[in-house]
Order: C-alpha cells, then sequence, then structure tokens
C-alpha cells in the first residue's frame, strides 16, 4: 500500500510522479495525453492548460463522471491551482486504479 504521506498531501505513492513545470510543460505538449484540471469550473473558464478536461474536485460526482472516461491504462496528467487538490485527487485516481498519474508541482500557478 501507501504511506499516510501520499494520501495527505505528501505524493509519495508508487503511482504519483509530482513534476516541475518546465517538465509538465514539456510532457503535455509533445502530443495528445489525458489532461485533467481539477480545478472548479470558474477558475477552468478563467484559463486553462489547452487540452485539459475539467473535472471540479469539489464536485464528488462529476469529478468521478469525467475522471472515469479516461484509460486507466495510459499516463494521466493533473494540475490545479496551486498544487494541494491535485494531490488530493491523485489519491482517488491511485483508489480508482490508475497507475501513472503526474502532477503538476505548484499547480497552474507554477506553470
Amino acid at each position: 500500500m501507501f504511506g499516510l504521506g501520499s494520501l495527505f498531501g505528501g505524493g509519495n505513492s508508487e503511482f504519483v510522479t509530482v513534476l516541475d513545470a518546465e517538465e509538465y510543460r514539456e510532457r503535455v505538449s509533445k502530443g495528445k495525453v489525458q489532461l485533467i484540471d481539477v480545478r472548479t469550473a470558474g477558475e477552468y473558464q478563467m484559463g486553462h492548460i489547452k487540452g485539459a478536461k475539467n473535472a471540479d474536485l469539489f464536485s464528488q460526482v462529476q469529478f468521478k463522471q469525467v475522471v472515469s472516461k479516461f484509460d486507466i491504462e495510459k499516463p494521466i496528467y493533473l494540475y490545479c491551482q496551486s498544487g494541494n487538490r491535485s494531490k488530493t485527487a491523485s489519491s482517488i485516481l491511485v483508489g480508482m486504479g490508475f497507475k501513472e498519474i503526474y502532477d503538476l508541482r505548484g499547480g497552474i500557478l507554477g506553470y
């Protein structure tokens, strides 16, 4: 299993890798990736990374509906405003069976 650190924001699960903005940008710009913005719809509409789907973490029903459409066998990239919500979302995705999750360190503010 994973330790308390990964459940409470450590992001050290064997399935979650936290990337700095430069590496994250390089990876998502290389082609079609599964990219999720876990902020609210309002935050998403104020600006988001091109190609990102909005899955509001605060709306668990909407979040799980959107995420369930993604392929758990392929890498998935997450981000939020500052990095906190995406850490929580990473833990949820691990619980849903995703095995290759990339989180943007510092969120879109650092992008």
